[in-house]
Order: structure tokens, then C-alpha cells, then sequence
């Protein structure tokens, strides 16, 4: 396993210096966001992607995935993105999300996904790359195993995969589902992420009744059992990228970290995950 940097908490800094911030904090690589407000931009993808690529070998890191926003062929600067990955070594392509539009429309949903990602498949083969599907918690199509495992049904292998987040399917799956889930989808597996997240309650005023919100925390102090999901991986041999996602800034936040604090305590979590990755 690799423990990588998602760059998306690093916006301020330029390529260079995430860089080297990502490489000081003890990191080996780098997940680059490669979608509108990224560090490279959709429609600067063919001339700014290699060079940050370039870059961030330069200073000793690997850039084994990107972040984009694509859901479809059609997305805006689709095949660029995905042929400028491949042309600059990067295999693993992380997809965007389709939100769900309400109860009822679930299954008309599934469907339309899937034909998205009917047009995605030609352009994965033609360029060696694989597309993956991230498990979000809340209003998305993938908020769950179930529903990744019919978005993946009968597609090659080779140019579609599952990345697991931790986070995301303990909110979802919080006692064993989130168990059950990895094991559905280990032989899908092509990337991990790692981010502290749980329920928390909020007390109610003037006799309300309490409000259980979901927040990011240090992943040390989250509800995410990681002992025994890294145990899991080990068993299932996995040997992906894991993504660390230092989310600490906004709102969903337990509290508002400013960079500087953001990076702190990206160092607590990776002396936290590195003696559990091994």
C-alpha cells in the first residue's frame, strides 16, 4: 500500500509547493485534483497536467491517480483528461459523482449511470486507464456497495474499478455493513481512502429533539474501525493507493482548521495510519 495526499485541502499552494509540503509531511505520493477549482483545470489539462506531474516526480513523489469530475463521455474535456493521464503515467482515474434527485427515482437513476458509463468504456480501453467509482455517504449514486456493485456489473476489470472510502461507509454502514462492503468489493478494489468521519450528536433547543450530524474529525478519534480495516486489506493483498483526505477546513468539519493547522494534523494522521499500513 501507498499512503498518497489529496491535494484538494492544498488549493492555496502552487504544484511545487504542495509538493514538498505533501513529501516533508511523510507522504510518497500525490491524489492530484484535476477538475474545476483543482490544481490543474479541466480545460488546461494538456498542457498543465504533465508538467505537474513532472514536477511532483521531481520532488520524489509518485502521482498514481487523479480526482477528476467526469461521469460521462460527454463531461467537458473527458477524453483530454483521461488521454493526458495516460500519456503522463497516470492509470487510476477517480469519477465524479451523479447526485440522487429524491426517493422514487433511484432505479431510473441506476440506469441513466450506467448508460454513462457505457460511453466511458471505450475511451478507458483505448487509453489503458482505469475509472473508478468513489463511495460517497448522502445523495449520491454510490453512497453504497449495493449500488456500486450494479454500476460495475458485467464491465471489465481492466477499465473500471471501486475506491472504497472508510469514512464515507462508516456513516453509511456503520457497524458491519461497512465490513460487508469491502468484502463485496475486494476483488474491485483499486483505491482506498482515509478520513476520520462519524455521527455526532447536536443537542436540541427549546425541547427540540437532538440533531445527529455527520462531521469530520482526526482519524485517530473517528468511529472508523482502521485496525481492523487495514487488517482486511493486508488479507486481500491489496496493494493500491491510499488517499489521505485532510478535510478539517469547512463546515462538515468538527472544528475550522487554517492550513497550517490542516497540515499539523495531516502529520497526527499519517504517524496514526503508517505503523497500521505496515
Amino acid at each position: 500500500m501507498q499512503l498518497i495526499m489529496f491535494s484538494k485541502m492544498f488549493r492555496p499552494l502552487s504544484v511545487q509547493e504542495m509538493g514538498k509540503t505533501v513529501r516533508d509531511i511523510g507522504f510518497s505520493g500525490v491524489d492530484l485534483t484535476v477538475r474545476p477549482g483543482g490544481h490543474v483545470l479541466p480545460e488546461n489539462v494538456t498542457n498543465d497536467l504533465p508538467g505537474a506531474v513532472r514536477t511532483l516526480r521531481e520532488e520524489g513523489l509518485t502521482v498514481p491517480m487523479i480526482t477528476t469530475g467526469i461521469t460521462t463521455a460527454n463531461s467537458e474535456h473527458a477524453e483530454q483528461i483521461i488521454a493526458t493521464a495516460a500519456a503522463s503515467g497516470v492509470r487510476l482515474l477517480k469519477l465524479g459523482y451523479w447526485q440522487y434527485q429524491g426517493f422514487g427515482n433511484a432505479k431510473r437513476q441506476l440506469d441513466a449511470a450506467r448508460k454513462d458509463l457505457d460511453t466511458l468504456d471505450p475511451l478507458a480501453k483505448k487509453h489503458g486507464v482505469i475509472l473508478c467509482l468513489h463511495t460517497h455517504s448522502g445523495d449520491f449514486l454510490t453512497a453504497t456497495t449495493a449500488q456500486i456493485l450494479i454500476l460495475l456489473a458485467n464491465r471489465d476489470p481492466k477499465a473500471f474499478g471501486a475506491y472504497y472510502d472508510f469514512g464515507h461507509m462508516t456513516l453509511e454502514g456503520g457497524k458491519s455493513g461497512w465490513k460487508i462492503g469491502l468484502d463485496l468489493l475486494s476483488d474491485r478494489l483499486r483505491i482506498v481512502a482515509a478520513k476520520g468521519m462519524g455521527w455526532f450528536c447536536a443537542p436540541g433547543l427549546a425541547g427540540a429533539r437532538p440533531e445527529w450530524r455527520d462531521r469530520m474529525v482526526p482519524l485517530r478519534e473517528s468511529p472508523v474501525p482502521y485496525e481492523e480495516g487495514f487488517g482486511y486489506l493486508k488479507q486481500i493483498g491489496f496493494g493500491g493507493p491510499v488517499s489521505v483526505h485532510s478535510e478539517y477546513e469547512g463546515d462538515h468539519s468538527w472544528k475550522k482548521l487554517s492550513l497550517e493547522q490542516i497540515i499539523e494534523q495531516t502529520r497526527v494522521d499519517v504517524a496514526y495510519l503508517k505503523p497500521l499500513i505496515g
